[in-house]
């Protein structure tokens, strides 16, 4: 069973769908375009209720079973990136400055095309709630909608999500057991020196010099200061500080990310910078302040979950195309406010050859849309079943 047989009937719909939100791109939470397109798409299938606004752009689309049950829950990120697209595709990005170089316009197809089919098959108890979600990009969208009580409103008991993966084969799902993806932090760090003549730094306290060493110090963070089998980012992404060769700046300019799955790490960290920050001013003599942001929470699948969804997913592509625990990886994904607040899992689906997620060359892959869709279908009727 490659793909449910009605879903493949209309995976055209699907491309075209896809390919309309593809010229449509917007960003974060402002979605207006988007968010009716799918609307409408929604309403034209007959769903049984459709909740927007929640979020700013976000909806909530409910569609009855046969008889009572609990409610399942289905998600799909809609938001787009500020690329500047270079596809050279036919149906290329609408607005200048904008892309859906992550694939959300093919993710929110294929929740289309499970809504489509679970409308006209009704082939499960319960209910099942599409949850179509701004701003995973930028804004962390899944936890606000979870914040407006979207769990609780629609009595969700199981959510799921999939994302595409450029350059893993066609059809192909890969998910983990346990933590899946990181969580991500940010941190911003300004530091105050005396600027002066570049021919007379001993006239100064040289921000540019406390900086070298503030990111060097860093760095001794995951060398020295963690379990080595506990995994840990720190990088270094900005520094900005001076304008010409021969003047000392006042001031300067640090920026990066931090990812961990442990909460101990986590803390450890933001410890460790502050001390390393402080130390590193006072020895310069220089003043610097630490902002560190508490990003996404690690994306971690609920076990029985995630057994389920694999064994949902082998049904689709096959045993071969499966692989259950294909490891954790230091990206971060807003889908994780959900899986704290519901059990639940998210999968990778394969999209073929292709330039990878964030370029601007990408794009999604309508074939696997089909894939995708089915894979949401049989989630439900087999998680809920009419016997």
């Amino acid at each position: 069973m490659p793909v449910v047989n009605r879903i493949a009937d209309f995976a055209e719909d699907m491309k075209t769908w896809r390919q309309h939100l593809h010229t449509i791109p917007e960003l974060s939470f402002d979605l207006p375009q988007t968010a009716a397109y799918v609307a409408d798409r929604l309403s034209e299938f007959g769903v049984d209720e459709l909740h927007e606004g929640i979020a700013q752009t976000g909806m909530v689309a409910i569609i009855n079973g046969q008889g009572p049950g609990p409610t399942i829950g289905l998600r799909a990120d809609m938001d787009a990136l500020p690329i500047a697209e270079e596809t050279g595709a036919d149906y290329a990005s609408g607005h200048a400055g904008k892309m859906h170089a992550c694939g959300h316009d093919g993710h929110t197809s294929m929740l289309l095309g499970a809504a489509k089919y679970l409308v006209e098959t009704r082939n499960f108890r319960g209910r099942v709630a599409l949850i179509f979600q701004p701003a995973e990009e930028d804004g962390g969208g899944a936890g606000v909608m979870v914040e407006e009580g979207i769990m609780d409103r629609f009595d969700i008991g199981q959510v799921y999500g999939i994302h595409n993966v450029p350059n893993l084969p066609v059809g192909d799902f890969v998910t983990t057991s346990g933590a899946l993806m990181a969580a991500v932090d940010e941190f911003h760090i300004n530091i105050q020196g005396v600027g002066g003549h570049g021919a007379m730094p001993h006239e100064t306290n040289d921000p540019v010099v406390a900086a070298c060493g503030i990111v060097q110090a860093i760095q001794t963070i995951v060398s020295r200061n963690h379990y080595t089998q506990q995994d840990l980012v720190v990088s270094v992404t900005q520094i900005h500080t001076g304008s010409t060769d021969n003047v000392i700046p006042d001031t300067a300019y640090i920026n990066g990310t931090v990812r961990t799955f442990d909460a101990s790490v986590q803390a450890m960290v933001m410890r460790r910078m502050q001390e390393v920050v402080a130390g590193q001013a006072a020895s310069y003599g220089v003043e610097a302040k630490l902002d560190y942001e508490l990003g996404y929470p690690a994306t971690t699948n609920d076990a029985e979950k995630s057994a389920f969804a694999v064994d949902v997913a082998r049904e689709i592509s096959g045993a071969d195309k499966v692989d259950p625990e294909g490891g954790r990886e230091m990206g971060a994904e807003d889908f994780s406010y959900m899986l704290q607040a519901r059990p639940g899992a998210y999968l990778f689906l394969g999209q073929g050859d292709g330039a990878g997620l964030h370029h601007p060359k990408y794009n999604f892959n309508d074939e696997i849309a089909p894939i995708g869709a089915s894979f949401f279908a049989r989630l439900v009727e087999r998680a809920q079943p009419l016997s």
